[in-house]
């Protein structure tokens, strides 16, 4: 890197519940991973949000809050839901400053996603008709190849999809006002009249999200499929041809491998652009 920033620190808000799962695993990896390949002194700490109400504060410098279980719509009104926002509030004040030239930057994964698309209105998030779970093609709407996560990626690319929920009608009155983008869409089915979901949302020069799982490694995912209870349940619900496919996507290179490699690093890369620009300045 040009310049020595000293120790970046990055939180982690683990949204679980403590259910077990691939994706906190995932996000460390891709951390010690970034911080070995680009020689930078990256520190991380965890909070548990739904069970223990942990947030962090403003000491840190980039936020990563990941999937979780269950619905994104019971929440509301709830204490952990209140702790969390209250954390996205002021992260968004400390941006605002204009005093404050360092800014947060923020990754929403799958139900964080969806939590701060409900929380800024800038879509109806709803039950889906059926459980989405596999490697599916993400496409990236026209202006796209200009965000910094997306670079480098094809149109379309491909990306683990785990959902019972969704976000779809824009609110592109909301969306203009708030300066936000809606990045990708979910491919098209032409034999089903549902309208296309909003994969990935930049809510502002700061905070952007994906509905997919930009951390989802190869490796992780094969074992968890090959696993017998999984392995039973995708036959069951979606035929052996679909699980035989999922599997074959995952070592395909330029699939799931190559978004692993490039979403969450490519934010990296930028949050700690943003970073080195704000201390040169």
């Amino acid at each position: 890197m040009a310049m020595d920033l000293g120790k970046i620190r990055v939180a982690i808000l683990d949204l679980y519940e403590g259910v077990e799962n691939q994706g906190m695993r995932c996000i460390r990896e891709i951390l010690n991973l970034y911080a070995d390949q680009h020689q930078v002194d990256l520190e991380w700490d965890e909070f548990e949000i739904r069970l223990q109400q942990q947030t962090p504060d403003l000491s840190y410098d980039i936020y990563i809050s990941s999937g979780g279980p269950g619905s994104p719509l019971e929440s509301e009104g709830s204490a952990w839901e209140a702790a969390y926002f209250g954390w996205l509030g002021s992260v968004e004040e400390f941006n605002n400053n204009p005093l404050h030239s360092r800014k947060k930057q923020v990754f929403f994964i799958c139900h964080s996603y969806q939590l701060a698309c409900r929380h800024y209105g800038v879509g109806e998030v709803t039950a889906r008709k059926s459980t989405a779970f596999g490697v599916f093609p993400v496409h990236m709407l026209p202006g796209a190849e200009k965000e910094p996560v997306f670079q480098n990626l094809k149109d379309p690319f491909y990306a683990v999809d785990s959902r019972d929920f969704q976000v779809i009608r824009p609110n592109y009155n909301r969306i203009r006002h708030m300066g936000g983008k809606i990045l990708a869409i979910e491919k098209e089915r032409l034999h089903v009249p549902l309208e296309r979901a909003m994969m990935a949302f930049r809510f502002n020069e700061y905070m952007v999200g994906t509905q997919f799982h930009p951390e989802a490694d190869a490796i992780g995912m094969s074992m968890y499929l090959q696993r017998d209870d999984k392995k039973e349940t995708v036959i069951k619900s979606h035929g052996f041809k679909k699980w035989q496919s999922m599997i074959e996507h995952l070592n395909d290179p330029d699939k799931i491998l190559y978004t692993y490699s490039q979403v969450l690093p490519n934010f990296l890369n930028h949050a700690i652009g943003q970073l080195a620009f704000a201390e040169a300045g």
